[in-house]
């Protein structure tokens, strides 16, 4: 059966790409779909899913942004802002103490320390190029990110309505505790509304430490390079609220493109999903994985204290 169903693979993976366009299909199930194809049948356009992701992601974000208000988000964003400094800075000041506890590679520890205390994936391929890490590093760290964020998209709604928390508490400890922005936003999404625009800004406003932090890393490891990315999609974000709060845009234009926006989002999760290979798995190894989790234990617990009790 399964011989079968891997002849046909490729004509699968289209349908099942399709099929996450229907309304039916929310950013959880779809990437649950991506994550079983892919470990049963393997990745048949690695590279399509890889570059698609990457850019679908960019465009439902700035979407996104089109069905938000520039002032409710400021101010969410400015709640959020101290506890996003400490954080950060904690995360990675525990990451490489358990990193040199656990003797993981020095470089890729602190690529699981900056994936977790940013944005995941985004975080690594900002900061690996300042570190020259290698192929492995790179994989190893992605492979310990992506695991850990699939499985936060699953467990942190139910979570949320088991400890009753608001859809401002929900956003703000989803965009806090989970590493990548299409998990962020994912999980808000599934949670309601307002925790979807309270989680992505939040989690933007935060991934925009990216950029000092690929800086610092300079300095820290003593190799020069200018090859850092910045996440310039942010800036179209900001401005999408920005037309969305002072231009007169028709509800309907607005409402179609918040549609698409989600949905985009819901086939992105496919993709990343189909991206998690076996190959990943065997590559991650027990100690970066320890590493990770910890780490995602620590900023989990922690964000969750400060949100229900601070």
């Amino acid at each position: 059966m399964n011989n079968f169903f891997k002849k046909y693979d490729k004509p699968l993976f289209i349908v099942l790409f399709l099929v996450c366009l229907l309304p039916q299909v929310t950013p959880a199930i779809a990437l649950f779909i991506g994550l079983a194809f892919a470990l049963t049948l393997g990745q048949p356009y690695p590279k399509f899913s890889k570059k698609t992701s990457k850019y679908l992601l960019q465009f439902s974000v700035v979407g996104l942004g089109f069905g938000m208000n520039l002032h409710e988000s400021l101010q969410a964003g400015k709640e959020g802002m101290i506890f996003t400094i400490v954080s950060v800075a904690s995360v990675m000041i525990i990451g490489f103490l358990i990193g040199k506890w656990l003797h993981v590679n020095k470089k890729t520890s602190y690529l699981i320390s900056s994936g977790t205390a940013i944005c995941g994936g985004s975080a690594i391929a900002a900061v690996a190029p300042v570190l020259r890490a290698d192929d492995n590093q790179m994989s190893v760290s992605l492979g310990t990110i992506f695991i850990l964020n699939a499985i936060a998209l699953f467990i942190f709604p139910p979570i949320g309505h088991l400890l009753n928390m608001t859809q401002e508490q929900f956003g703000l400890w989803a965009a806090i505790a989970i590493h990548d922005t299409s998990s962020v936003v994912g999980a808000g999404a599934a949670y309601g509304q307002k925790a979807l625009e309270v989680a992505t800004m939040v989690k933007l406003t935060r991934a925009l430490w990216i950029i000092p932090l690929a800086f610092v890393t300079t300095f820290i490891f003593k190799e020069k390079s200018n090859k850092v990315s910045i996440p310039w999609f942010i800036l179209f974000f900001v401005l999408a609220m920005i037309a969305n709060t002072y231009l007169s845009i028709p509800e309907n234009i607005s409402g179609s493109i918040v549609w698409a926006a989600k949905k985009g989002l819901t086939v992105t999760l496919f993709l990343i999903g189909a991206g998690l290979s076996r190959q990943v798995l065997k590559h991650v190894g027990i100690k970066p994985l320890v590493q990770g989790v910890m780490l995602w234990i620590f900023i989990g617990l922690m964000s969750l204290t400060v949100v229900l009790y601070i």
